[in-house]
């Protein structure tokens, strides 16, 4: 039983079923360490997705929490799919542990609200964008450092053309369209990106715009990701550390945030007209060789 298991969504899913299980059969912890011999701070840690349950831990669980057959047939699946490698494990060891985390959660989530107040999207951020803005942000990382954090936000990419039932909901502030990253003949390739994503239909993006004034997503960036089977999560992304919010009152808020940010964010259309008439600044810049 690995010590510190990286908290996968399919370890979360178990661990949720099987505190819900106990919960609904009136049992405490201590009824559980009674019956099985199973050790309380394991049962907590388990419940806690801080470890993977042996399988014999987890059939005399469900056994004691009367599970019928096919429930427990479901469930030790779950258990033994949680380790499954996914695409980006050949990264895992260059790559900070939150970052991997929360690709993997990325990976299997239903929907993804991201709000940027700095940076275009990173789903939606061309090659050369990347390229730029990544150095750009963490000046320490070598070029072949670099190179493999752009490759892994290229490959992040994938999900919006291979899960169609996937959808990204994107808002950013408007100086993330004008901070010119990269120069004015990347920028305006990375906004008529934008544009073109915009045709796919799991797409949305908003901008709020400078007239906006004052808003709730000024402190910072955040995303909130949305799971068929699971309660959704917080990741926040800052210079302080990277933090996963679970608890309800958290996410309650922060969705709360971002439903304040779609109020008051322009349109989608009128979102296309500003990025199209940007990207036509950046041309005309580039012409003349200003910026």
């Amino acid at each position: 039983m690995p010590a510190h298991p990286r908290p996968t969504v399919r370890l979360r899913r178990l661990a949720g079923s099987l505190s819900r299980l106990r919960t609904a059969r009136g049992l405490s912890r201590e009824d559980v360490a009674e019956a099985t011999g199973i050790n309380k701070a394991t049962l907590y840690r388990i419940e806690k997705a801080k470890v993977r349950p042996q399988t014999r831990t987890l059939a005399a669980m469900l056994t004691l929490y009367g599970v019928d057959p096919d429930e427990q047939r479901a469930l030790t699946k779950l258990l033994k799919d949680s380790p499954q490698p996914g695409w980006w494990q050949a990264y895992t060891d260059e790559l900070p542990e939150e970052y991997s985390t929360y690709i993997e959660f990325e990976d299997e989530a239903r929907s993804v609200w991201n709000y940027e107040s700095l940076y275009i999207p990173g789903l939606l951020q061309t090659e050369e964008y990347a390229r730029a803005v990544i150095p750009g942000g963490m000046p320490s990382l070598s070029r072949e450092e670099v190179d493999r954090r752009v490759q892994v936000r290229m490959e992040r990419q994938a999900i919006l053309d291979r899960d169609p039932t996937f959808h990204l909901w994107a808002i950013c502030d408007e100086a993330a369209i004008h901070r010119a990253v990269g120069g004015p003949t990347v920028m305006r390739d990375q906004l008529l990106h934008l544009v073109s994503a915009m045709e796919q239909p799991n797409v949305t993006l908003q901008v709020v715009p400078f007239a906006t004034g004052a808003h709730p997503g000024m402190p910072g960036s955040f995303v909130v990701l949305q799971f068929p089977d699971d309660p959704s999560v917080v990741y926040i992304d800052s210079m302080a550390g990277n933090l996963f919010l679970e608890e309800e009152a958290d996410v309650r808020r922060y969705t709360g945030l971002y439903e304040h940010l779609r109020a008051v964010a322009i349109s989608p259309n009128a979102t296309r007209q500003l990025l199209t008439r940007v990207a036509s600044e950046y041309s005309a810049s580039g012409e003349t060789g200003d910026g």
